[in-house]
C-alpha cells in the first residue's frame, strides 16, 4: 500500500515499517524541540506541574488551567523567593503582602466562571499575578492597590510581560471603581471584616464577586457574592482561608 514519507512523498511500504521509521525519525525530533523549549522557558515544567497539583485539587476548568500553565509567576515574586515560586503556598512580596498560593488564585478564578471579555475588577493588585491570570482568561482587568509602591511596580512588570491591557490604579478598594462601573465580576485579594457596600452596588444583575472576609487574628472565609437579574443579593461561604487585612487608606 501507499504510505506518506515524512518528507511528503509518496513511497510504497508496509504500515509497520512505516510507522516504525517515522518514530524513530520523530522521537529525536521532539526531544530536540522539548529540549529548545526548556532551555527558551527553564520554569515550563515546574508551571506543569504546578498546574497539576491545582488539577488534582480539584480545579479542573480548561480556561484556568491554560493560564496557570501560562504566567510565568517566577516574575512575580522576590528574588530571594525564585526557587519557591512554584510551590503550592503564599510568599511574601514587598510592604508586608504576600502574592496568593497558587490553588487559591486557580479556585477563585475559576469561581467567577468568566467568559472572555467579562469586566473584572479586583481589589488588592499585590505584584500583579493574579490580574495576570484573569487576563490569560480573557477577562478586561482593572486592579486596585492601596501601597503606591506596589501599584506602580506591578504596572511596569505586567506592561513588561505583554499584560498591558491590564489597568493598574492606586486607591482604597474599599470604595471600588465608581467612574468604571459596574463589573461583570470582582475578586478581592485582601480580607476585610465586612463585605464593603460600593464593591457591592458595582457589580451588574447576574455578577459574581469572591471575597474572603474576616478577622486577621480570627476566622475568615471565602464568601461569594452573587447578584441576580432583580439585583437582589446573595452570600455563600466556600471555605477557610487566610489572607492579609483589606486595609484602608492610601500608602
Amino acid at each position: 500500500m501507499e504510505a506518506t514519507d515524512w518528507t511528503g512523498a509518496y513511497c510504497a511500504r508496509s504500515p509497520g515499517s512505516f510507522t516504525l521509521r517515522f518514530t524513530i525519525l520523530l522521537v529525536p525530533l521532539l526531544a530536540a524541540a522539548t529540549a529548545v523549549a526548556q532551555e527558551r522557558d527553564p520554569y515550563r515544567q515546574q508551571r506543569e506541574r504546578m498546574a497539576n497539583v491545582i488539577y488534582r485539587y480539584g480545579v479542573t476548568d480548561s480556561a484556568t488551567q491554560r493560564a496557570m500553565r501560562t504566567v510565568p509567576r517566577h516574575e512575580f515574586v522576590l528574588r530571594e523567593h525564585l526557587a519557591r515560586a512554584y510551590g503550592d503556598h503564599p510568599l511574601p512580596i514587598a510592604h508586608g503582602q504576600t502574592i496568593s498560593q497558587p490553588y487559591i488564585v486557580a479556585y477563585m478564578t475559576a469561581v467567577l466562571g468568566l467568559a472572555p471579555g467579562r469586566k473584572v475588577l479586583e481589589v488588592g493588585t499585590g505584584s500583579g499575578y493574579q490580574a495576570a491570570v484573569l487576563a490569560e482568561v480573557g477577562a478586561a482587568v482593572y486592579t486596585i492597590e492601596i501601597f503606591g509602591a506596589l501599584a506602580g511596580s506591578a504596572r511596569e512588570r505586567l506592561e513588561r510581560l505583554g499584560y498591558d491591557g491590564v489597568v493598574v490604579r492606586h486607591a482604597d478598594g474599599h470604595f471600588g471603581w465608581p467612574e468604571e462601573a459596574p463589573f461583570d465580576a470582582i475578586i478581592v485579594t485582601a480580607a476585610p471584616t465586612y463585605i464593603p457596600p460600593a464593591l457591592v452596588e458595582q457589580l451588574v444583575p447576574g455578577g459574581r464577586m469572591v471575597i474572603p472576609v474576616g478577622s486577621i487574628y480570627g476566622a475568615q472565609n471565602l464568601i461569594l457574592v452573587e447578584k441576580d437579574a432583580e439585583g437582589e443579593v446573595t452570600t455563600r461561604s466556600l471555605m477557610p482561608v487566610r489572607f492579609v487585612p483589606m486595609l484602608q487608606g492610601l500608602r
